[in-house]
Parts: structure tokens; C-alpha cells; sequence
């Protein structure tokens, strides 16, 4: 049987390290949009929905011309903003694409859907390599381990693996893709837990609440040119890299 599938994209005004992010100008364009945008060339826009406590960006999507769903101001995370959300939806797969992805390949959502609907009950998460040009040790970029089987062994804003001598040191870093495919029920599980685990809150890296349950979380592989949006000197970063591709 097909699996329904949408994206739900969590859009919070009020962000500590870059307040008023989603509505941010990328090339005359906020950047919420373009993730909707992105996101509508996967799904089709009819199933793409953006969750948000903000009127502002409430008003800027529908004027696009994208469903908003109105959730709650103390959301602990973007994940509980989707579970909030999701209570109004009737999808076997929901896909959280965070809003901070302008660069995210539609190919990646694709595929996320698609491993989802064969692993339904894993939760499924994005990663890519780190480019040279980024930063193992830079702590706006949570870095991912995983085992030969691609499920996710931990996840750290510190460079990981780490190694004893030089000789053993990685060849290649991973970071985070924040695509995650989630069905109601792992959402229901992340959700119960009521809080903010011991882990979550030191790495703030909303993906290791599900480590308290064990649930089984598989990473795929998404194509290499995620630049994520995490301060505002981020954004001439990704304008640099619209450009190179032609974008306007």
C-alpha cells in the first residue's frame, strides 16, 4: 500500500541565536520560502505545511500561498512544534524539513520518504559529508556517528568520532541533514517524554530525545551542498552559493 506523505516545516519567530530567522532576506526572498518552495518540488505544494506560533510568518507563507498550522509559543523544540502540528494532519509520513535548510536538493525529501516507507518503524535522519570549507569543531554544526548499519550511534556538537592518535583520526566528518521522516507514532513517543532529556539539553540536538526510548534511528545519505542557516553570517554563505548555481 503507498504511504501519504506531507513536510511540515517548524518556523519559530523568536530563535536566541537569530531572532526573526525564516523571514530572513535571502536574494529578495525569506528564507522560510525557499525551503517551502523546495519542499513543494518533492510533494507538491498542497502538502506542504508550515507550523509556526508567529503571525509575521503566518502571513508571509499564506501569501505564498502555504498552508500554516498555528502552534504554540513554548515549544520546547522544532520536533514538538511538529507534534503539535501533526495532530491536525492525516499523513503516514510526515517529514520535519527544518526552515534553516535554503539549499536542501527536493531529492533528499524524496528520498527520506522512501526510507521511511521501508524502515516505518525507525525514525529516519539526513547527513552528509562536512566540506572543506567547514569546520569539524565548529559547535553550529552537530556532527553525526553511525554504525555500518547507518543507524545513528550518537550525535554531538563536538567533532566525532574522536581518536587516541593521529594515525586513527577520520578521514571524513558527517554532519546533520535536518530532514527527518517521522510517522504519528514516533512523534507521539518523542512528545511523552515531557521535556528536554540530559542529552538533548547539553547538545541542544532535539534528535537524542529518541535515545531515551532506543529507538532505532536511521541515517541516509543526502547530496553534498547543505549549508543550513544558523546565524546571520550564514546568509551571504548561502546567497554565495545561489549564485554560483545560477539562482535568482
Amino acid at each position: 500500500m503507498t504511504q501519504t506523505a506531507c513536510v511540515v516545516i517548524p518556523a519559530r519567530y523568536a530563535s536566541s541565536r537569530f531572532p526573526g530567522k525564516p523571514l530572513a532576506d535571502i536574494l529578495g526572498k525569506p528564507m522560510i520560502i525557499w525551503v517551502a518552495d523546495l519542499a513543494s518540488l518533492a510533494v507538491g505544494q498542497q502538502h506542504v505545511y508550515i507550523a509556526t506560533d508567529s503571525d509575521l510568518i503566518r502571513n508571509v507563507c499564506e501569501s505564498a500561498g502555504f498552508s500554516v498550522l498555528m502552534t504554540g509559543v513554548h515549544c520546547l523544540t522544532g520536533t514538538d512544534r511538529i507534534c503539535e502540528a501533526a495532530q491536525l494532519l492525516d499523513y503516514d509520513i510526515i517529514v520535519n524539513v527544518q526552515g534553516d535548510e535554503p539549499v536542501l536538493n527536493p531529492q533528499d525529501i524524496i528520498k527520506c520518504i522512501e526510507i521511511k516507507s521501508r524502515h516505518i518503524d525507525s525514525v529516519v535522519n539526513g547527513f552528509t559529508s562536512i566540506g572543506p570549507t567547514e569546520d569539524p569543531s565548529n559547535t553550529n554544526i552537530p556532527k553525526v556517528i553511525f554504525n555500518e548499519n547507518n543507524h545513528l550511534v550518537y550525535m554531538s556538537r563536538q567533532p566525532l568520532p574522536g581518536f587516541k592518535s593521529e594515525i586513527n583520526a577520520p578521514t571524513n566528518y558527517y554532519k546533520q541533514v535536518c530532514v527527518y521522516g517521522f510517522t504519528h507514532n514516533d512523534l507521539a513517543l518523542f512528545s511523552s517524554f515531557g521535556r528536554k532529556s540530559r542529552l538533548e539539553h547539553s547538545e541542544d540536538i532535539e534528535i537524542l530525545r529518541f535515545l531515551e526510548f532506543s529507538a532505532p534511528i536511521v541515517m541516509f545519505e543526502c547530496m553534498s551542498g547543505s549549508l543550513a542557516v544558523d546565524v546571520p553570517s550564514d546568509v551571504l554563505l548561502v546567497e554565495n552559493h545561489l549564485n554560483s548555481l545560477g539562482n535568482d
